[in-house]
């Protein structure tokens, strides 16, 4: 099962009547669904460790389930479960055994899981160990065990390969998006023989490999540090009955009260008109990610939508890094969502052929980068100014004075920085441009790092 929103994988597997998950997501009905629909009972719900980017759904679905629930040892949990150690292993069903394997490295507790039928291992969970062409991050615990843990994924890496043979499977929890991974997946599936020829955890030596691994490390998005502690004491079972409906009166209100009003429409349509103050984070973008991590935590947020349906699946997904019960929701046409007398507000999109125009005419433009620090070091527009739209929200006093055209590497990130910068009175134009048309455009462009 794939969570693209948040980049991570689950998995469902086993024989002909029981089955174990590994690292499910907070909303289990789909896992039971999957289960049921393979006719299988889920016996062993797994973590191969307490999750930095998702609230797991591991402790509900193994009591709906009655199921053993396996975490390491190793893992400070607030609940019961099965405590797991390096070697332990557990019957799935006829033929077939997991057995654990203790990786640490993206965590000092990580334990990966080897799927075992009759002795012969037929595939292996990596979690956050060794993921498709690279490792989990190790900066997610402790500063000061960073770099004992980035020579623990080496090791780890190397016990794995070691233990396992070419054509067993490799199937990661991270790396498809998930900020959990140091890289992202090189390609969809892999094995024990092609990660030994291509991951770098595998084909450098250790100094080698640290070096470069800590040299690579990206920002962190702020909500992490509360998925730890929270997966640590035991989620409680999600709620996704619908919030309450809100209209105009109400929405206004909640402005005015400084809590968050997010339209999940398209770029596209949330420029062309929207309610002022709103922001725009697309329910077909990474929203979970980029709303959890730039959202003060624990700030009332409504949504609005065209569809209950696309409510439901933010809803949903929100849930997933314990955003928990909008306050309210609207759906329907944005006129609707606005009081009598008022009007929507909008701005301008554009690409980066017509940044270099308005240059070439003379015109005094801000042009803000609001791409990570290390997209940056890869090449930036002459003269534009930095801040990762993640730092946007408490720094939108520093943005200088005139018109600003907000740029990411391809139109999300700009679009969710218009909509703060929008919000906050500022005459904004979105470009919605992949960065490499910077170039095309003929755009002078500056390739050292800066300061700013």
């Amino acid at each position: 099962m794939e969570f693209e929103g948040l980049g991570n994988r689950s998995y469902l597997s086993g024989g002909m009547r029981s089955a174990l998950v590994v690292d499910p997501p907070r909303d289990i009905e789909q896992v039971i669904a999957a289960a049921a629909r393979r006719g299988v009972h889920i016996a062993l719900v797994a973590e191969t460790h307490l999750h930095n980017d998702y609230v797991t759904g591991g402790l509900e679905l193994a009591r709906v389930t009655g199921a053993r629930y396996l975490v390491p040892a190793r893992a400070s949990v607030a609940f019961a479960r099965t405590p797991v150690a390096d070697g332990d292993t557990f019957t799935v069903d006829e033929h077939l055994e997991l057995r654990a394997i203790a990786t640490p490295g993206h965590t000092p507790h990580h334990t990966s899981y080897v799927l075992e039928e009759d002795g012969r291992a037929v595939a292996a969970f990596t979690g956050g160990s060794l993921l498709i062409g690279t490792v989990g991050r190790p900066d997610l615990v402790e500063p000061r065990l960073t770099e004992q843990l980035a020579r623990a994924q080496h090791a780890s890496a190397h016990r794995l390969a070691g233990e396992l043979d070419d054509e067993v499977p490799v199937l990661p929890t991270h790396g498809f998006g998930s900020f959990c991974s140091s890289a992202q997946a090189e390609g969809d599936t892999s094995t024990i023989g092609r990660e030994r020829r291509a991951n770098n955890a595998l084909t450098r030596n250790v100094d080698t490999f640290v070096a470069e691994l800590l040299a690579s490390l990206d920002d962190v998005p702020a909500y992490y540090a509360h998925m730890g502690p929270t997966n640590a004491g035991g989620p409680a079972p999600v709620d996704l009955t619908p919030p309450a409906p809100a209209d105009g009166e109400e929405i206004a209100a909640r402005l005015a009260a400084g809590e968050w009003v997010v339209d999940l429409r398209s770029r596209v349509a949330f420029a062309r008109g929207h309610v002022a103050g709103a922001f725009n984070f697309e329910g077909e973008g990474k929203l979970a990610t980029y709303l959890a991590w730039l959202i003060p935590w624990g700030k009332p947020v409504t949504l609005l939508a065209e569809t209950s349906e696309q409510v439901a699946d933010a809803q949903r997904e929100l849930a997933r890094v314990g955003i928990d019960r909008p306050a309210s929701a609207a759906t329907g046409d944005p006129a609707g969502w606005i009081r009598p007398g008022e009007v929507l507000t909008s701005f301008p999109r554009a690409r980066f052929a017509d940044l270099r125009a308005v240059r070439e005419r003379g015109e005094q433009v801000v042009v803000l980068d609001v791409r990570r620090h290390a997209e940056r070091a890869g090449g930036f527009v002459a003269d534009s100014v930095h801040i990762p739209v993640h730092e946007l929200p408490g720094r939108v006093g520093q943005v200088p004075d005139g018109v600003v055209w907000v740029h990411c590497a391809g139109g999300m990130r700009a679009a969710i920085a218009a909509s703060l910068l929008d919000a906050a009175g500022r005459d904004v134009v979105a470009v919605d441009d992949g960065f490499d048309a910077a170039i095309t455009a003929g755009l002078t462009l500056t390739n050292r790092n800066d300061t700013d």
